[in-house]
Protein backbone atom coordinates (compact mmCIF):
# COMPACT_ATOMS: atom_id res chain seq x y z
CA UNK A 1 0.00 0.00 0.00
CA UNK A 2 1.48 3.26 -0.87
CA UNK A 3 2.54 5.95 2.07
CA UNK A 4 -0.70 8.74 1.97
CA UNK A 5 0.96 12.26 2.92
CA UNK A 6 -0.79 15.58 3.81
CA UNK A 7 0.99 18.81 2.98
CA UNK A 8 -0.26 21.71 5.01
CA UNK A 9 1.31 24.90 4.00
CA UNK A 10 1.20 27.87 6.09
CA UNK A 11 2.13 31.95 5.35
CA UNK A 12 5.56 32.80 6.39
CA UNK A 13 4.53 36.49 6.76
CA UNK A 14 2.63 35.41 9.11
CA UNK A 15 4.84 35.52 11.68
CA UNK A 16 7.57 37.24 9.88
CA UNK A 17 6.09 40.53 9.10
CA UNK A 18 2.61 40.66 10.57
CA UNK A 19 3.76 39.78 13.94
CA UNK A 20 1.68 36.83 14.22
CA UNK A 21 2.98 34.42 17.76
CA UNK A 22 4.06 30.82 17.18
CA UNK A 23 0.34 29.21 18.43
CA UNK A 24 -1.46 31.32 15.99
CA UNK A 25 0.49 30.11 13.00
CA UNK A 26 0.27 26.62 14.35
CA UNK A 27 -4.38 26.80 14.44
CA UNK A 28 -4.00 28.11 10.93
CA UNK A 29 -2.44 25.15 9.91
CA UNK A 30 -4.46 23.28 12.29
CA UNK A 31 -7.87 24.70 11.17
CA UNK A 32 -6.71 23.70 7.16
CA UNK A 33 -5.75 20.25 7.92
CA UNK A 34 -9.09 19.27 10.01
CA UNK A 35 -10.89 20.94 7.33
CA UNK A 36 -9.73 19.20 4.49
CA UNK A 37 -10.09 16.04 6.03
CA UNK A 38 -13.79 17.13 6.97
CA UNK A 39 -14.47 17.77 3.07
CA UNK A 40 -12.91 14.77 2.08
CA UNK A 41 -14.35 12.72 4.58
CA UNK A 42 -15.59 10.03 2.58
CA UNK A 43 -13.02 9.67 -0.11
CA UNK A 44 -10.91 6.22 -0.37
CA UNK A 45 -7.89 8.16 0.59
CA UNK A 46 -9.01 10.08 3.40
CA UNK A 47 -10.51 7.21 4.85
CA UNK A 48 -7.79 4.55 4.71
CA UNK A 49 -5.65 7.85 6.26
CA UNK A 50 -7.93 7.90 9.17
CA UNK A 51 -8.05 4.14 9.95
CA UNK A 52 -4.26 4.06 10.47
CA UNK A 53 -3.17 6.87 12.91
CA UNK A 54 -0.11 5.25 13.91
CA UNK A 55 1.02 5.98 10.44
CA UNK A 56 0.10 9.27 9.52
CA UNK A 57 2.26 11.15 7.44
CA UNK A 58 2.64 15.05 7.02
CA UNK A 59 4.60 17.33 5.81
CA UNK A 60 4.77 21.19 7.01
CA UNK A 61 5.83 23.38 4.39
CA UNK A 62 5.86 27.29 4.57
CA UNK A 63 5.39 29.52 1.67
CA UNK A 64 6.03 33.52 1.53
CA UNK A 65 2.71 35.21 1.51
CA UNK A 66 -1.12 35.23 0.38
CA UNK A 67 0.13 35.44 -3.29
CA UNK A 68 2.19 32.27 -3.06
CA UNK A 69 -0.65 30.49 -1.25
CA UNK A 70 -3.13 31.30 -3.91
CA UNK A 71 -0.45 30.42 -6.56
CA UNK A 72 0.25 27.23 -5.06
CA UNK A 73 -3.39 26.51 -4.78
CA UNK A 74 -4.57 27.00 -8.33
CA UNK A 75 -1.45 24.58 -9.24
CA UNK A 76 -2.90 21.87 -7.03
CA UNK A 77 -6.17 22.45 -8.24
CA UNK A 78 -5.22 22.34 -11.77
CA UNK A 79 -4.20 18.91 -11.12
CA UNK A 80 -7.23 17.61 -9.12
CA UNK A 81 -5.50 17.73 -5.84
CA UNK A 82 -8.18 18.73 -3.46
CA UNK A 83 -7.47 21.52 -0.82
CA UNK A 84 -8.88 23.71 1.79
CA UNK A 85 -7.73 26.99 2.29
CA UNK A 86 -7.77 28.08 5.64
CA UNK A 87 -9.25 32.16 5.63
CA UNK A 88 -9.19 33.08 9.25
CA UNK A 89 -12.16 35.84 10.39
CA UNK A 90 -13.26 38.07 11.14
CA UNK A 91 -9.75 39.05 9.71
CA UNK A 92 -10.87 37.60 6.08
CA UNK A 93 -6.90 36.76 5.47
CA UNK A 94 -6.39 33.36 3.60
CA UNK A 95 -3.27 32.21 6.28
CA UNK A 96 -2.57 28.26 5.38
CA UNK A 97 -3.72 25.27 3.04
CA UNK A 98 -3.99 22.13 3.44
CA UNK A 99 -4.20 18.66 0.72
CA UNK A 100 -6.38 15.46 0.99
CA UNK A 101 -3.99 12.74 1.86
CA UNK A 102 -2.09 12.10 -1.89
CA UNK A 103 0.12 9.21 -2.65
CA UNK A 104 2.53 9.48 -5.39
CA UNK A 105 2.55 13.02 -6.75
CA UNK A 106 2.84 13.70 -10.05
CA UNK A 107 6.40 15.81 -11.40
CA UNK A 108 3.74 18.92 -11.83
CA UNK A 109 2.60 18.64 -8.68
CA UNK A 110 6.34 18.01 -6.80
CA UNK A 111 7.64 21.42 -9.04
CA UNK A 112 4.80 23.65 -7.28
CA UNK A 113 5.70 22.30 -4.04
CA UNK A 114 9.61 23.36 -4.61
CA UNK A 115 8.75 26.67 -6.26
CA UNK A 116 6.26 28.16 -4.03
CA UNK A 117 6.89 26.28 -0.67
CA UNK A 118 10.77 25.41 1.33
CA UNK A 119 10.06 23.30 4.99
CA UNK A 120 8.44 25.63 7.65
CA UNK A 121 10.85 26.98 9.76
Amino acid sequence: METLTMFIVVRKDLAKTLGWNTGSVMAQACHAATAVLHMTRDHPNTVAYLEDTKNMHKVVLETKNAGSLEKLETALQEHHIPVYKWIEQPENIPTALATMPIGERSQEVKDAFKKLCSLYR
